[in-house]
């Protein structure tokens, strides 16, 4: 008799990272907290969740993994512009009617959208809209079969709203405050047909069996990464939110924070080739120095990071967006092994090329089961001292945060009986040492990361 999976699924990882920035703030510097009374290294759960995400729908749509082939989500404002590209590379639209038809029926169904004076963000929506990735050509396809019906609504909306507003400004002259628009956005000519939308109430409202036709094409429906991360959508009322599956916590450094500003001289090829070749007399005052110079904040630690996996709401998810009680069964095994190996694979992108961050390995993941979720983060609230001559020091901070680590579930599982099926996998000779030297500390020792989840 196969015996009952726990509801939530922990999992926790060490990894150790060399002069790499994977996430930055708004000044480019890196992010920190303080714990245990001293600064350390962040990586945020926000910059991890789109990794992994990202992993596992490039993986689903090449049609590889557990989830291949499967339905995944898209996170995007530019929904308007894509339902304008399938009208008319899919059904032969005009491409300056697709995209004000594809705005104004998407507006109207509840979503704002930018400054019309403003072409770079005239299309794109006010938020990002989590979203199957097939929303787009079903409401293209829902626009081309009621083109005409559609039409002479879209006129009438666009009348509408050009007369409101040019009722706009207020008595006494003084127009409306206009919403901010990002500072990056540059103003130019509003696009044809376009003016500031007005309140809702003002216009012509959607027919309900297309808005209903729109909701449904936005709704998560069987979108596994919408299932497993969630969504909220607080613009459209009726259109459902998603509690998600996933829990992440930010990543942090086991050891005090160490920055370095590291300087750059960038060299300009055609100037050194003049050089090297003395094709012109430049003065050499004039001519000299590299192309661009600068600074980057770079990071090194070891970091611990924990996600949970909550089965249940998986299960419920999946029974929502209409599949059955068997299929939801299926499709939450195959999400979970997905999520798993995203979560052990996945790396957040940012100066990837320069730093080579996305090819770390983990130091070490430990998966367990269990009946509420368990975070580790306790383990390192006193951070690691690396310096052996120091008294209590711990040595190099990979090897000593796996003993802790291991140590501190062994404590916990001692005393919550409901931790069960704990394993480990390591991708590091020195770590697997240490797994050895603990006797294997209660914990199952794996080489696949589908061996990590029951």
């Amino acid at each position: 008799m196969t015996e009952a999976r726990s509801q939530f699924l922990s999992l926790h990882v060490l990894e150790t990272l060399v002069a790499v920035l994977p996430v930055r703030d708004e000044n480019g510097s890196p992010k920190s907290l303080v714990y245990g009374g001293v600064e350390r290294h962040m990586i945020t759960s926000q910059a991890r969740r789109r990794a992994e995400r990202v992993h596992a729908r490039n993986r689903a749509n090449a049609g590889v993994g557990a989830l291949a082939g499967r339905s995944t989500g898209l996170r995007t404002r530019e929904w308007a512009l894509i339902t304008a590209k399938s009208l008319e590379t899919d059904h032969g639209w005009d491409r300056d009617e697709a995209i004000v038809t594809a705005r104004a029926v998407i507006e109207a169904t509840g979503l704002k959208f930018g400054d019309p004076a403003k072409k770079t963000v005239a299309h794109l929506t006010k938020v990002l809209l989590f979203a199957p990735a097939d929303t787009g050509t079903r409401i293209a396809a829902r626009i081309h079969e009621y083109a005409d019906e559609l039409r002479a609504w879209r006129d009438e909306y666009l009348r509408m709203q050009e007369e409101t507003a040019k009722k706009s400004p207020r008595k006494g002259g003084r127009k409306a405050d206009p919403e901010p628009e990002p500072e990056t956005e540059s103003p130019d000519a509003a696009p044809p047909g376009l003016s500031a939308p007005p309140t809702v109430s003002a216009l012509p409202a959607l027919p309900k069996h297309h808005r209903d036709a729109v909701l449904f094409a936005i709704a998560p429906r069987d979108a596994i990464d919408i299932a497993l991360y969630g969504r909220f959508l607080a613009e459209i009322a009726d259109s459902p939110n998603v509690d998600g599956a996933v829990q992440s916590s930010h990543a942090f450094t086991v050891q005090e924070a160490e920055q370095v500003d590291d300087f750059y001289a960038a060299a300009d090829d055609a100037k050194l080739h003049r050089k090297r070749n003395a094709l012109d007399f430049l003065e050499s005052a004039d001519d000299a120095g590299a192309g661009m110079t600068g600074y980057q904040s770079l990071i090194s630690g070891t970091f611990y990071r924990h996600a949970v996996l909550d089965r249940v709401q998986l299960h419920t998810n999946l029974r929502a967006a209409g599949m059955s009680d068997a299929e939801a069964k299926e499709t939450a095994v195959a999400a979970e092994k997905e999520f798993v190996n995203a979560f052990v694979e996945a790396f957040p992108e940012a100066k990837k090329n320069s730093t080579a961050s996305t090819g770390s390995l983990p130091a070490l993941v430990l998966a367990f089961e269990g009946a509420r979720p368990y975070n580790y983060a306790a383990a390192f609230q006193l951070p690691v001292d690396e310096n052996p001559t120091n008294a209590g020091g711990e040595g190099p901070a990979g090897p000593a945060a796996v003993r802790r680590l291991l140590r501190h579930h062994a404590f916990v599982g001692d005393r919550r009986p409901d931790l069960k099926a704990a394993r480990v996998l390591t991708y590091d000779p020195q770590i697997d040492a240490v797994l050895k030297e603990s006797g294997g500390a209660g914990v199952t020792a794996v080489t696949e990361i589908e061996e990590l989840t029951p």
